[in-house]
């Protein structure tokens, strides 16, 4: 049986019956002698907690969007997410909450198993110089910012030039986020225990149409070429105003997602 001594639950800011809803299960943690924070995704108390290491799992309190934040936030000190559905989407969420009762119990008795994610490492280049770094759960999206026209955008694998997009974004996704973007964009559905990358362009015009798997170990480099604006988005958080020349570079991270899972394995 598991030994763990402390806990936190983070909610979505925005939906307030999470609030609620922590307070219940950590008074129900703190019964069983469980050390227990809680708060919103926000919370920066809660955060430096979690990345001291002083904290043994994470409950969520929300949708997929949810997850994915405390994703970036577990995955680099490899804390596990017992995610329960209180949004409106749940894909990565197998628990709702007329259930967490019973997946709380189980999980402080070892009755489950670590569903390990793929992630991607994402850099952003300007040049010689790495003006920004994240580790994304679903994807990276490169795409055009306000302008309406198309972005032009190269792409080369490992070094070596492969084709030039134009098109309205360019998602460069993991498994687990070949349900997401990708597929609306007309991607392939990958098995989420898989570890490949998926390029799938968004609206391209004379361009390559069909969605690209690339082995784990490929390097991804996206260069801006368009002068009239483009962003990239990584889990779909804030955009990032890039330059043109500006450069995209995606990997396998070394982290990992790790999700409770309570249903059988395959």
């Amino acid at each position: 049986m598991p030994n763990y001594q402390s806990a936190a639950i983070l909610g979505h800011p925005e939906i307030i019956e999470t609030a609620r809803e922590a307070a219940r299960i950590a008074d129900y943690l703190e019964g069983k002698g469980i050390r227990t924070v809680h708060g919103s995704l926000n919370d920066d108390t809660i955060r430096k907690e979690i990345w001291a290491k002083k904290i043994d799992f994470v409950i969520t309190l929300g949708g997929d969007g949810t997850v994915l934040r405390a994703g970036h936030l577990c995955a680099p000190v490899d804390i596990p997410i017992l995610a329960i559905n209180m949004g409106s989407l749940g894909f990565l969420i197998e628990v709702s909450p007329e259930e967490w009762k019973e997946a709380v119990d189980r999980l402080l008795a070892g009755d489950c198993w670590f569903e390990e994610r793929m992630m991607l490492q994402t850099s952003l280049w300007r040049g010689e110089k790495k003006f920004y770094q994240l580790d994304v759960l679903n994807d990276a999206v490169i795409a055009r910012g306000e302008n309406l026209r198309p972005v032009h955008l190269r792409v080369s694998l490992d070094g070596l030039e492969v084709t030039t997009y134009v098109a309205d974004a360019l998602v460069v996704s993991t498994p687990t986020g070949s349900t997401a973007y990708a597929l609306a964009a007309g991607g392939p559905i990958l098995p989420p225990n898989l570890r490949n990358i998926l390029l799938v362009p968004v609206a391209p015009h004379l361009s390559i149409d069909r969605g690209i798997v690339l082995a784990e170990g490929s390097m991804v480099s996206v260069t801006v070429l368009s002068d009239h604006g483009s962003v990239v988005s990584g889990d779909g958080q804030e955009s990032i105003p890039l330059h043109q020349g500006d450069r995209v570079d995606v990997c396998a991270s070394k982290f990992v997602t790790k999700l409770v899972r309570f249903q059988e394995v395959g």
